[in-house]
């Protein structure tokens, strides 16, 4: 897994804006945090590649992609990154990736 300071706020903000729904505490939801921080490769991001896509708020996500060389973007939300090839990346949605796996 390869975070960025910015992917792990946007994590925070979804997991916090309805814990009820999710069933976590909040305690569980930093220990959540505090795990992607631990095993995750943490990516600084040089370059931005704007405008690229359909949605700005997925800029990010793929500048994370590219700068760390990642070729996978895992989102229920793949639609909104069409046109991603030409860096490399593609998107698939969980469902695809574990039926990939499996």
């Amino acid at each position: 897994m390869v975070i960025s300071t910015t992917l792990l706020f946007e994590y925070e903000d979804v997991l916090k804006r309805n814990p009820t729904e999710l069933g976590l505490s909040e305690v569980e939801i930093e220990r959540l945090l505090d795990y992607f921080c631990l095993h995750s490769e943490h990516q600084k991001i040089h370059f931005l590649w704007r405008p690229r896509l359909p949605d700005p708020k997925g800029y990010h996500i793929l500048e994370l992609a590219v700068a760390s060389g990642t070729g996978l973007i895992v989102t229920h939300n793949a639609k909104d990154f069409k046109g991603i090839a030409e860096f490399g990346v593609r998107s698939t949605t969980p469902k695809e990736l574990m039926e990939e796996i499996l």
